[in-house]
């Protein structure tokens, strides 16, 4: 079955925020320690994930290029009224902020990064889902940790996991077909380190050091590969 890994790691993430929602009545200084701790550790993910990059100027060509479109097509406006519409459905006014900033911080955390690309091309290929099984675990005590501070919004990104490694895992043997060896090892290093400054950016805004718009930053991680594309195609 090729979406079970994809299914093991949603399942994980739901238990977590089930536990985390009966840590959120902790006081405030509490969840402020916790989260500058949170954002920290965040940054350093995302330093490790960044440093893998063997060619900077794809990173910089991908981050460019993703910056233009996520701005064109507004991407971040459109997922906050995505946030406020299903946080309207369970929350009062002043609680829709922290719906959003949960759904949009925990979506890009499980959602970026190699092992949900990796871990979903075996389940598709080979039927191995020991990686998303893995991944889901440290999805699941991440996502218990942010719903004891950013609350229940951290469910939601349930939705984007599941759709982005389950269509992966579908079309993995597509992917496979059309992508050539040595090009798509290439992908996942530059991905990894597009996505990896992707999460240092959501850590320093954890931390309130920035308001970067990350979400319109997005395109990026797809940038990668059509800008590779190019690139073995001309040179």
């Amino acid at each position: 079955m090729a979406l079970f890994g994809t299914i093991i790691n949603g399942i994980c993430i739901i238990i977590g925020c089930i536990v985390g929602l009966f840590m959120t009545k902790i006081q405030e200084k509490y969840k402020e320690t916790i989260m500058q701790g949170i954002g920290l550790t965040v940054i350093l993910i995302g330093l490790q994930m960044a440093f893998q990059t063997k060619s900077i100027i794809i990173v910089l060509l991908s981050m460019l290029s993703g910056a233009f479109i996520g701005e064109f097509l507004k991407l971040e406006h459109f997922l906050n009224k995505i946030g406020f519409w299903v946080g309207s459905k369970f929350t009062t006014t002043n609680e829709q902020v922290n719906i959003t900033q949960a759904f949009i911080t925990a979506s890009l955390l499980f959602v970026v990064g190699a092992m949900a690309i990796l871990g979903a091309l075996d389940s598709g290929l080979r039927g191995d889902h020991e990686v998303l099984i893995t991944k889901g675990i440290l999805d699941g005590f991440a996502s218990f940790v942010l719903t004891t501070t950013l609350g229940i919004g951290v469910i939601l990104s349930v939705i984007p996991v599941v759709l982005f490694q389950g269509t992966i895992a579908l079309l993995a043997a597509q992917i496979e077909s059309i992508i050539p060896e040595a090009i798509f090892n290439e992908v996942i290093v530059e991905l990894t380190a597009v996505g990896g400054l992707l999460i240092v950016a959501i850590g320093l805004n954890i931390l309130k050091l920035t308001q970067i718009r990350v979400t319109n930053l997005l395109p990026a991680i797809f940038m990668v590969g059509v800008i590779l594309y190019i690139y073995h195609s001309f040179f």
